[in-house]
């Protein structure tokens, strides 16, 4: 079964040792010897165009990311199944103790075309993305249901509140709703247009978006 690695990315490690790490490396170094100490976690979707360290132009050691289809954060809920996402959480709550947690949705999600397919009567294949697009089933009814949007403006108002409903959830979590309510930890949503590279942050009490 052995295959010859991808070309491209034994290239792309050869750029990355000649250029980024030889400009960087005492914080590689130091990052190997004293730990990562992010201040901020992502939360950010699979989609290989919304790279949350490319969009915020981050190094080595600044942001602890996770990123999952559609960038969904399920409701606290301890089992005996596995949960990928919440032990992330979990862990850069509880463990690096970051300050921020950002919930990162991006235009033309794969993911979110999926859950809206699937309220139109036409579910993705596959034995787990059907699963995990059922957290944002009833909202994706209500949106696919509205005859007056386009689906364009479909597609993104669910991203929108995929993000809403994602940050709701994370307050579901005793750990994070405590240091929340502690000043210890803050919560935001962000939206980012891959189209045009603009980003556009929520308004905590409201809701909306805007650019900054």
């Amino acid at each position: 079964m052995a295959q010859d690695f991808p070309p491209f990315l034994l290239e792309g490690y050869r750029n990355f040792m000649a250029g980024r790490y030889s400009a960087e490396s005492e914080r590689y170094r130091s990052l190997a010897e004293e730990g990562q100490k992010p201040t901020t976690m992502v939360i950010a979707c699979c989609d290989s165009r919304s790279a949350p360290e490319t969009i915020f132009d981050a190094g080595p050691g600044q942001l602890f990311v996770l990123r999952n289809v559609a960038n969904l954060v399920p409701p606290f809920g301890p089992d005996a199944a596995y949960h990928g996402t919440s032990s992330a959480i979990e862990f850069a709550v509880i463990h690096l103790k970051v300050a921020h947690i950002v919930v990162m949705g991006h235009g033309r999600c794969g993911g979110i075309s999926g859950a809206l397919a699937t309220a139109a009567g036409h579910a993705p294949e596959g034995d787990f993305i059907g699963k995990w697009l059922t957290m944002v089933k009833d909202v994706a009814d209500k949106v696919e249901a509205n005859s007056l949007m386009t689906p364009a403006e479909q597609q993104t108002a669910l991203e929108r509140i995929a993000i809403r409903q994602s940050l709701n959830n994370l307050l579901t979590f005793p750990f994070v709703k405590s240091r929340v309510d502690e000043n210890q930890l803050s919560i935001h949503g962000a939206w980012f247009d891959i189209s045009t590279g603009e980003l556009w942050t929520m308004n905590g009490e409201s809701g909306d978006f805007s650019r900054p």
